[in-house]
C-alpha cells in the first residue's frame, strides 16, 4: 500500500503563487543576461508542489535529516579556522577537523538542500536554521572575500604541486550553496559571501599564466566555472565571467568541442560539474562551441556509458571505452553524484532542444539512480553497487557526509523540479508524478493525481479562471506498451503518438476539464553495453532486481564511516542464469502483482523473488542476469 508523505511540523503553508521579491529581482536579473537559446522553460520550485507518494515520502524522510543537524555542529570547523569560539561537538567523516574536505557539506551542500527545500516545501524552520548558518559563516570570512574551514595555505599546496585533495571544489559548494541561499530564499547576505569569495578567486586567479592554470587544473576543482558564471548571470560583473572561463579545461573540451570521447581513464564526477558549467557559458553567451561540448558529452555518456539504471561510472572512473562497459558491474560502481549531475546536466540540454529523449534518459535514472538511493531515516548512499550479491549502504547520520550525502539532500529536496516544464504558453508534462502545478501568469493550476508505477494511468485536472485556448503537450515514453490512450472528459480520442515524442493536446481548454494518460508498462530487457550476455530486467521505467535474501547481513555492512566500504565487502555471487529463445523473450519472468509490482523469475539456480531496485534495501540484490540460449543450454 502507497504510503502517504510525512509532513515534517513547524512548517508554513504552501503558497505557490507568492514569489519571494528578492528571490524575484535575482531570476529577473539572471534572465537579463541569458541569451535566447532556451526553448524550454521550467517553473520555479515554489510554483510545484509534491503530492502524497513515492517521491514525496522520500522528500519528507530527506527533510527529517536535514532537521536533525544542529547549526552550531555545522558551523564548528569554519568558527575555529577563523579564530572564532566554539564549543560545538566536531562532526565526523569527510566533516572532521583533519580532513582536507571540511566544510563542502556544512557549508555548501547544507545551504543548497536547505534552499531548495524553503523553495520547494515551504520549510520555515529550515530556512531560519539556514539564514542563522549564512550569519555565523559571514563573520568567519576574511577581508579579502576568502571563506573556508582550512586554511588559505591549502591553495599555495595546489598551485606549488604539493598533495593536496581538492580545494577549489570544497570553494565551489560553498559559494553554490551560498548562491542557493539568495536565489531560492531571498538572503541578500548570501549574495555577498559569495559575491565575497568570487572576488578571492579572481585575485587568485590572476596570479598565474594559462600554462600554470592547466597545471593547478589536474586537481578537482567541482563546477568552479558554473558557480562564478551564475554570480555574473546576478550581478553582471565581467569579472566573473572572465574568471569562470579560466575555469576551462583544454584538454577535456577540446575532444569533446571535435566529438571525441576520450573520456577513459578519467575520474567521472570530476568531469560532470565541468560541463555544467560549459552548459552556463552557453546559455550566457551563445557560443555554440559549448553547445557542441554539452551535447556530445551527454549524447556519448547517457548512450554509451550508462548502466540500465542510468548511472555511470565504476570505482569512480570511466575505465573503458565507449560502448563497452563488459566486466564493470563493480561492488563500487554507478557513483550516485555522477548521476545527480547528470541529472543537472540533462535540464540544460533538455532546455535548448525540448527532445523527450532527454526525459526518457532523466525519468530512468531518477527512478533507477536516485529514488532507491536513500533509506527510511534520510541515509544516502555512495554508490548504488552492481555487482551480483551486493547490498546498498548507506551514510551514518554524523559521521560520513561523502560527497554523494551532499548531492542526495539537495536532489531530495528538489523532487518537485523538472516534472513540468513551458514554451511561450505551451505546457509540457515530462513526469508522472503525483503533483500540483500553479501558473499564475496563465491563471492555470494543473493537478496532477497517479500513483504510478503502480498504476499504468495519470489523471490531471485543469483549474482555469475562464476558457483558454492552448496546447498540452504530453511526453509519451519510449518504454510504452501496446492499448497505450488518451482521454479528454471521459471520451477517449482517435488518436495517439509513437513512443518517444509527445502527444500534442490542443483545444479551447475550461475549468474541470480532465485528461487521464493510460501509460501501459511491459517486460523488456537490456544488455549491459559491450556484453549481449548480460541482461537488465525492465518493467516500463522500472529497472528490477533479483531478492538474494538478507542473510549475514550486519550493521556495519549497511552503515558506513568516514569510509564508503561495508565492513566486511560482501563476497560476489554469480549472477542469475535465465534460458531464452531470444533476448526479448520474457517468458522466463511472470508478473504476479502489478499494483504491488511483485515479479517472480525462473532461473537455472530455480524460481527467484524479483522486485524494483530502488524499492530493495537490507537485502542483497542482482541487477544484471546472465543469458543463455535456450536451444544450446545444458540443462
Amino acid at each position: 500500500m502507497l504510503a502517504s508523505a510525512v509532513v515534517v511540523p513547524a512548517t508554513r503553508a504552501f503558497t505557490p503563487d507568492v514569489a519571494d521579491p528578492n528571490t524575484t529581482v535575482a531570476a529577473t536579473a539572471i534572465a537579463s543576461r541569458e541569451k535566447p537559446v532556451q526553448s524550454m522553460h521550467d517553473f520555479p520550485l515554489n510554483q510545484v508542489r509534491l503530492l502524497d507518494g513515492d517521491f514525496a515520502t522520500a522528500a519528507a524522510a530527506n527533510l527529517r535529516y536535514l532537521h536533525s543537524l544542529p547549526v552550531d555542529r555545522l558551523a564548528r570547523s569554519f568558527q575555529l579556522q577563523a579564530g572564532r569560539p566554539s564549543s560545538a561537538v566536531a562532526l565526523g567523516g569527510w566533516e572532521k577537523p583533519d580532513c582536507e574536505l571540511r566544510g563542502h557539506f556544512s557549508g555548501g551542500h547544507y545551504l543548497s538542500a536547505v534552499a531548495l527545500a524553503y523553495a520547494s516545501q515551504g520549510d520555515e524552520v529550515l530556512k531560519a536554521r539556514g539564514d542563522e548558518l549564512v550569519s555565523l559563516l559571514a563573520a568567519c570570512q576574511q577581508s579579502n572575500g576568502y571563506l573556508s574551514a582550512f586554511p588559505e595555505s591549502f591553495f599555495d599546496r595546489l598551485s606549488s604541486g604539493q598533495k593536496v585533495w581538492a580545494p577549489f571544489y570544497t570553494i565551489h559548494k560553498i559559494q553554490a550553496g551560498m548562491l542557493d541561499m539568495y536565489r531560492h530564499a531571498g538572503n541578500q547576505q548570501a549574495l555577498a559571501v559569495a559575491t565575497g569569495i568570487g572576488n578571492w578567486t579572481v585575485r587568485w586567479l590572476n596570479g598565474f599564466s594559462d600554462a600554470e592554470l592547466a597545471h593547478i587544473l589536474k586537481t578537482e576543482y567541482g563546477g568552479m566555472n558554473d558557480s562564478m558564471y551564475e554570480l555574473y548571470a546576478i550581478t553582471g560583473n565581467g569579472r566573473y565571467m572572465d574568471a569562470a572561463h579560466r575555469f576551462d579545461q583544454v584538454s577535456l573540451f577540446d575532444p569533446l568541442a571535435a566529438h571525441r570521447d576520450e573520456l577513459q581513464g578519467l575520474h567521472s564526477n570530476t568531469q560532470i560539474p565541468k560541463i555544467i558549467g560549459a552548459a552556463r557559458r552557453y546559455e550566457l553567451t551563445g557560443d555554440p562551441r559549448y553547445r557542441r561540448i554539452v551535447e556530445f558529452f551527454w549524447e556519448t555518456v547517457t548512450t554509451q556509458r550508462r548502466y540500465a539504471t542510468g548511472g555511470s561510472s565504476n570505482d569512480e572512473f570511466w575505465k573503458t571505452g565507449p560502448g563497452d562497459l563488459k566486466g564493470q558491474l563493480g561492488l563500487y560502481a554507478a557513483e550516485c553524484c555522477v548521476a545527480y549531475n547528470l541529472l543537472k546536466l540533462t535540464r540544460h540540454v533538455y532546455a535548448w532542444n525540448g527532445d523527450p529523449r532527454a526525459f526518457d534518459y532523466y525519468e530512468r535514472t531518477l527512478y533507477n539512480a536516485r529514488l532507491g538511493t536513500q533509506d527510511a531515516d534520510g541515509m544516502k548512499l555512495y554508490y548504488y553497487p552492481l555487482q551480483p550479491g551486493a547490498n546498498k549502504f548507506y551514510n551514518s547520520p554524523t559521521d560520513s557526509f561523502w560527497c554523494c550525502t551532499g548531492s542526495g539532500a539537495e536532489e531530495f529536496a528538489r523532487f518537485n523540479d523538472s516534472i513540468y516544464f513551458h514554451e511561450g504558453q505551451d505546457l509540457y508534462v515530462n513526469l508522472f508524478i503525483a503533483s500540483e502545478l500553479s501558473w499564475p501568469q496563465e491563471q492555470l493550476t494543473l493537478r496532477q493525481e497517479t500513483i504510478f508505477p503502480r498504476e499504468p494511468l495519470t489523471r490531471f485536472t485543469l483549474g482555469l479562471t475562464a476558457p483558454t485556448h492552448r496546447a498540452i503537450h504530453l511526453r509519451i515514453p519510449e518504454w510504452i506498451g501496446p492499448d497505450a490512450a488518451v482521454r479528454v472528459n471521459g471520451e477517449t480520442l482517435g488518436v495517439f503518438a509513437s513512443a518517444g515524442s509527445y502527444l500534442t493536446l490542443r483545444r479551447e481548454w475550461r475549468n474541470g476539464d480532465r485528461i487521464e494518460l493510460d501509460l501501459p508498462m511491459q517486460l523488456h530487457s537490456e544488455a549491459l553495453p559491450g556484453d549481449d550476455d548480460q541482461r537488465a530486467m525492465l518493467y516500463g521505467p522500472l529497472v528490477l532486481a533479483a531478492r538474494l535474501g538478507s542473510s549475514g547481513l550486519t550493521h556495519a555492512m549497511q552503515y558506513c564511516g568516514y569510509d564508503a566500504a561495508p565492513n566486511p565487502e560482501p563476497k560476489a555471487q554469480p549472477a542469475p542464469e535465465i534460458f531464452a529463445s531470444a533476448t526479448q523473450d520474457m517468458n522466463w519472468v511472470r508478473v504476479l502483482s502489478t499494483s504491488e509490482l511483485r515479479f517472480e523469475a525462473t532461473t537455472r539456480q530455480g524460481t527467484l523473488t524479483v522486485a524494483p531496485l530502488n524499492e530493495i534495501h537490507a537485502e542483497r540484490y542482482a541487477v544484471y542476469w546472465k543469458f543463455q540460449d535456450a536451444s544450446s543450454a545444458d540443462v
